[in-house]
């Protein structure tokens, strides 16, 4: 069967609409369109969408974030920093923009987070901070690694990339107890800038450090010199930093998205409720849904598939895409990446839970554009061929 480009199922696709271009179009029209009055708006909009007293710095991507955030808390060359194998590289690379070192490690075989006794076998003296991640939209237990790593003197940053609007507990994540926590504005996110992240965080010294390190480490904000009724032209570089803002015309899209959270999340808990209805018979290990309490943001939606699985993994996504319909893998883990196996000679053996999750896991179509129709394709799909 030969399909169209319009019969594709893609994996992800951005949920934009008129709100956001008539946004754009407002910030082209207003002569300001790199980071200025809509940035700051939309780090104050997302600031009081989390609530609990928090400082908000938007950046251009969630690894710029991560870097900001580690260099804000002092981290460099000589440090170790815990770090999940499953993940995406951005939260071990960030660790040696700075000179230090990620120590992966394995994850919770069912939720596939980093877990405290991981973290506790993993301290070193040199040991100064850990990232836990909260994979697919699932909060790691903050409460627990944050009382580990106060117990041994280490920093906490959250990467929070899938974690919007996910809660602990009754607590938004980006409210928790940790140093940092770092969301991701990527296309495929819950919600969108393109590209786009922010920086979250209680004290205002390290919220102060990410500002000045943004932006070339200059003291002065850009916009405010560039608007400013008088004289505003003198400035200091005080630390050699980055180029990380977030633009406005981005920033405009993140407003108009940030809008449309709760819709967004009701459809994800939609999605997410037919799958693990519809799919509850099929050789498959469906993804954890959150604790009583707690909420799942249903960023992703990874399946395993059993031992009494027909195909293995590999071969099933590649029946799904001549199919038409796509999927993904999250994630091949750290340790079987190149740099980072071979860097500090890793090996599989080291991370059981990792790898069995690895080679039995793909990531199913969900997100707000997908309709019933789409899901109930991937549904049929998916019975055909593994029953």
């Amino acid at each position: 069967m030969t399909l169209s480009t319009d019969d594709f199922l893609a994996f992800a696709l951005p949920d934009l609409g008129e709100e956001e271009a008539a946004a754009v179009l407002a910030c082209l029209r207003s002569g300001w369109i790199t980071s200025g009055p809509v940035s700051r708006q939309f780090e104050q909009d997302f600031a009081a969408c989390l609530g609990g007293d928090v400082h908000a710095i938007a950046v251009n991507s969630a690894t710029a974030g991560l870097h900001l955030a580690l260099e804000a808390l002092g981290i460099g060359p000589g440090d170790e920093v815990i770090v999940p194998t499953m993940t995406f590289t951005a939260t071990a690379e960030v660790v040696r923009y700075l000179g230090a070192d990620p120590v992966i490690v394995d994850v919770d075989p069912h939720t596939l987070c980093l877990q405290p006794d991981a973290i506790e076998a993993a301290i070193t003296p040199d040991t100064r901070a850990v990232i836990p991640v909260h994979y697919g939209g699932l909060a790691c237990d903050i409460d627990a690694i944050v009382a580990l790593a106060r117990r041994h003197g280490l920093r906490v940053v959250e990467d929070a990339a899938h974690a919007f609007p996910t809660t602990l507990r009754g607590r938004l994540v980006g409210t928790l107890d940790s140093d940092a926590t770092v969301f991701s504005f990527y296309a495929n996110k819950t919600i969108t800038t393109g590209e786009g992240g922010m920086v979250v965080c209680r004290a205002a010294d390290i919220a102060a450090r990410v500002r000045v390190m943004r932006l070339h480490g200059i003291s002065e904000d850009a916009f405010d010199r560039f608007v400013s009724r008088h004289p505003a032209w003198f400035y200091q570089v005080v630390a050699p930093g980055f180029k990380y803002n977030l633009t406005d015309i981005a920033a405009a899209i993140g407003r108009a998205q940030l809008r449309k959270i709760d819709g967004f999340l009701t459809r994800r808990q939609h999605l997410a409720r037919q799958y693990n209805e519809c799919l509850a018979d099929l050789p498959l290990t469906l993804p954890p849904d959150a604790p009583a309490g707690s909420q799942h943001a249903w960023h992703l939606y990874p399946v395993r598939l059993t031992a009494q699985a027909p195909l293995a993994r590999d071969r099933l996504i590649e029946l799904l895409a001549e199919r038409g319909i796509g999927t993904s893998v999250h994630y091949i883990p750290l340790h079987r990446q190149l740099y980072w196996r071979d860097r500090y000679q890793l090996h599989p053996e080291q991370f059981p839970h990792a790898e069995a999750s690895y080679h039995a896991q793909l990531t199913l179509p969900l997100y707000t554009r997908m309709t019933d129709a789409d899901q109930a394709r991937v549904i049929a799909t998916l019975t055909e061929l593994l029953c």
